[in-house]
């Protein structure tokens, strides 16, 4: 993972009747969900690790911190990531979410880079 500070990652949605703060539960409204501009923040920060990690690796999001400031009922929403710290096996971010009149959240976010087959074992015995 070497030099991927400043690294930038980016996921884009439209805003549809699957997405509203309405169907996913986080309010009554049909508005972009907060939940779902989360996860796609979370898709952008993994976005931005493609090529960056072994192959017998992924990342797992360990905390997340945002800030929903606008409202969106219709339009593309575009998610982005920028790695903006390293510390072994934690990646930080800094995350935005913007629609087409600008800016509707930010927000900070943080990977850990796990092996899969580890971690996968691990989550199972749990599991019993």
């Amino acid at each position: 993972m070497d030099n991927i500070i400043g690294k930038i990652g980016s996921a884009e949605t439209v805003v549809s009747d699957k997405n509203t703060a309405r169907v996913v539960g986080s309010g009554s409204l049909e508005v972009f969900s907060t939940p779902m501009m989360v996860a796609l923040m979370e898709q952008a920060a993994c976005d931005a690790l493609v090529g960056a990690i072994d192959s017998d690796s992924t990342t797992v999001g360990v905390s997340i911190s945002v800030e929903h400031k606008a409202a969106t009922v219709r339009g593309k929403i575009t998610a982005t990531a920028k790695v903006v710290a390293v510390d072994g096996r934690r990646v930080d971010f800094e995350l935005s979410a913007s629609d087409e009149s600008g800016e509707i959240g930010t927000g900070v976010h943080s990977r850990f880079v796990v092996n899969v087959e580890k971690f996968l074992a691990k989550a199972n015995e749990r599991a019993k």
